[in-house]
């Protein structure tokens, strides 16, 4: 028998015993790399999945920040917010402070902090005094027209009429 032969055939001994089988130098070599080269791919597979789950957690945590963000808005806009950035940057203080939910939060916000918020239950937003009117475009020449007419008729009809007129836009 040739030495390759040999190392290649079961080894004397007891076969019923688990007797260990001869591979070649060769071929274990290459059995030998195989399995480094795997392990290493192993070892890269593993820190791409260890990088794709801390992006994950990233971009699950920035999309529960924009969730937020986007109720928060909702809430203060019907809610009837002045300035929105301020009452969202309040807001989310307040949020991360306590567990508390965004109707909560927002009714803290409207009670402590009202100058943020428009006076949604006394209705429309607050007209402007008596004091100055708005000038309307050919008051003048209206105003003229029933001064002259008032003047030439002598009519007490035409001078209340002007003086009504009078009253419109001076």
């Amino acid at each position: 028998m040739s030495e390759v032969d040999f190392e290649s055939q079961v080894s004397s001994g007891d076969e019923a015993a688990g007797a260990e089988r001869l591979v070649p130098v060769g071929e274990a070599i290459r059995y030998r790399k195989r399995a480094q080269n795997s392990e290493s791919r192993v070892a890269e597979l593993e820190g791409q999945l260890k990088a794709s789950q801390a992006m994950n957690e990233q971009l699950a945590g920035e999309l529960n920040e924009t969730r937020l963000e986007r109720k928060l808005l909702s809430s203060l806009t019907a809610a009837g917010a002045r300035d929105l950035e301020a009452a969202v940057l309040l807001a989310k203080a307040r949020m991360k402070g306590s567990d508390g939910d965004v109707d909560s939060v927002v009714d803290q916000l409207r009670d402590q902090k009202s100058y943020l918020f428009d006076d949604v239950e006394a209705g429309a937003a607050a007209s402007k005094t008596a004091g100055v009117k708005e000038r309307k475009p050919g008051g003048q020449s209206v105003l003229e027209r029933a001064a002259k007419r008032a003047a030439t008729s002598g009519s007490r009809a035409d001078v209340q009429e002007y003086l009504r007129v009078r009253r419109q836009f001076v």
